[in-house]
């Protein structure tokens, strides 16, 4: 009974052990990435300027909200954009301007 005892832990071992150590490397790894998060510079992402509210925004009924002057060919018809050439605006003076 006794030998068969010592058959079964050192049959065994091969397993725990591989166990053991695969647990230990897991912690460290995480403690790893743990010190990694710790010591990464924390970077803002700095916004642009935030858009003001277009002055020349206005609703165009069944097409709907629009920036610029839909009459220039450059115009994107677009509530978020006014133009390829001249995204920022604003269309007065504007060099690119060709009316349609």
């Amino acid at each position: 009974m006794g030998a068969a005892l010592w058959i079964l832990a050192l049959g065994l071992m091969p397993s725990l052990l591989s166990l053991w150590l695969l647990r230990r490397r897991e912690a460290q790894i995480q403690a790893r990435f743990r010190q990694a998060i710790d010591f990464t510079p924390r970077v803002r992402t700095q916004r642009s300027e935030p858009t003001p509210l277009h002055r020349d925004r206005y609703y165009l009924e069944g097409v709907g909200y629009l920036v610029g002057d839909i009459s220039c060919r450059y115009n994107a018809r677009s509530g978020y954009i006014r133009c390829a050439v001249n995204p920022e605006g604003p269309c007065e003076g504007c060099r690119y301007y060709e009316p349609r």
